[in-house]
């Protein structure tokens, strides 16, 4: 399923499902962001295929690189028909197209002291 996500960048599926996704998606995304070869590998052991590990460490790597997590984000829709199992949609934030634009970050002011700190090291 991963491998899907990242082909379409939003998919429907069961609510258990797309909360389980998140947490794989999030891990295959961060190593993309790492670039190295043992990442890539690490990857292609969960991707299916080639154009999904280039497409990880290309595009998603470079649009989440100023992001430090939250790469999902999981949006509850109807039940379904048959069984009435909870469906969710489950896509990538901060791309074109998407259902919901991504929250903005908290104001330096709301931060814990020792996240104040950090960003103003990194601001210097």
């Amino acid at each position: 399923m991963v491998s899907q996500l990242v082909e379409h960048e939003r998919i429907e599926t069961t609510l258990p499902k797309a909360k389980e996704l998140r947490r794989v998606a999030d891990q295959v995304v961060t190593l993309g962001k790492e670039a190295s070869q043992h990442a890539r590998r690490q990857a292609m052991a969960i991707l299916r295929g080639d154009a999904e590990v280039h497409k990880v460490f290309s595009v998603l790597a470079q649009r989440y690189s100023q992001r430090d997590g939250g790469y999902t984000r999981v949006l509850r829709t109807q039940q379904r028909g048959n069984d009435a199992a909870q469906m969710a949609f489950i896509e990538f934030v901060d791309r074109p197209g998407e259902l919901r634009p991504a929250r903005p970050g908290r104001p330096a002011s709301l931060l814990p002291p020792a996240a104040q700190l950090l960003q103003q090291q990194q601001q210097q």
